[in-house]
C-alpha cells in the first residue's frame, strides 16, 4: 500500500529518498528499481510514471546532490572572505562535510558511473560546483605572473582528486579507514603542501 501523502504528488521525491537510502547502504549499483519501489511503499510499475529506469533515478539523486553541494561550496567560499586562502580551506571542509552528511547523494554523483553530461540539468549542477573551486584557484594564483601561473583548471582538478581520495580512504566509517589524523587535517595539510609546491602560497617561515 502506498504511503500516506504520495497521492498528492510527492511520489517522485519519495522514490528519490528511497534510492538515496539504498545507495548509502549498498552503493550506487547495489539496488534495483523494485527495491526502491518497495522502500517507498509503491509497486514497481509506479516508478515508471516518474523515471525511465534505475539510471534515471540515480541521475536525479545526483542532480539534487550537485545542487546541495554547489550551495555548500558557494557558502564556504563566501566570495573569498576573509582571505582567499582561508576561504579555500573552507571549501575543503565543506567537501568533507557534504560527503559525511549526504552519502547517498555523494555516491550517486561520484561513484555511480553516470556521465554528468547525461542531462543538461546534471551537467549544469556539476559545473556550478566546480566553478567554486576554479574561482578559488584563480584567486590564489592572482599574484603569480601569467606566464608562470599554473592552469587553474589543472589545479582545481588536482584539489578535487585529493579531496575525493581523503573521503574514500579516511572519511567513511568503515574498517580500514582509520588514520592517526582527522580527514580535515589530512586534507588541509595535503592541499597546503601542494599549493606551496606550486608557489601559490608562501612557504612556512
Amino acid at each position: 500500500m502506498a504511503k500516506a501523502g504520495y497521492h498528492h504528488g510527492n511520489l517522485r521525491q519519495a522514490l528519490v529518498e528511497a534510492a538515496l537510502a539504498l545507495i548509502a547502504a549498498r552503493g550506487a549499483q547495489g539496488f534495483t528499481l523494485s527495491e526502491a519501489a518497495k522502500e517507498a511503499g509503491v509497486t514497481p510499475a509506479a516508478v515508471y510514471r516518474h523515471f525511465a529506469g534505475r539510471e534515471d533515478l540515480i541521475a536525479e539523486c545526483a542532480r539534487q546532490g550537485y545542487a546541495i553541494f554547489a550551495d555548500l561550496m558557494e557558502h564556504a567560499w563566501n566570495g573569498g572572505a576573509p582571505s582567499a586562502l582561508s576561504a579555500f580551506g573552507a571549501t575543503g571542509r565543506a567537501y568533507l562535510a557534504f560527503a559525511r552528511k549526504f552519502p547517498g547523494h555523494y555516491m550517486a554523483m561520484f561513484e555511480s558511473g553516470l556521465s554528468p553530461n547525461r542531462s543538461p540539468d546534471l551537467a549544469a549542477g556539476m559545473a556550478r560546483a566546480e566553478a567554486v573551486v576554479l574561482k578559488a584557484t584563480q584567486a590564489l594564483s592572482a599574484h603569480i605572473p601569467e606566464g608562470r601561473r599554473p592552469p587553474p583548471t589543472m589545479v582545481a582538478a588536482h584539489v578535487r582528486a585529493l579531496s575525493h581520495g581523503v573521503v574514500e580512504l579516511y572519511a567513511r566509517a568503515a574498517p580500514g579507514t582509520q588514520s592517526p589524523f582527522s580527514p580535515e587535517d589530512l586534507l588541509e595539510s595535503g592541499i597546503g603542501v601542494y599549493l606551496r609546491g606550486l608557489g601559490l602560497i608562501a612557504p612556512d617561515s
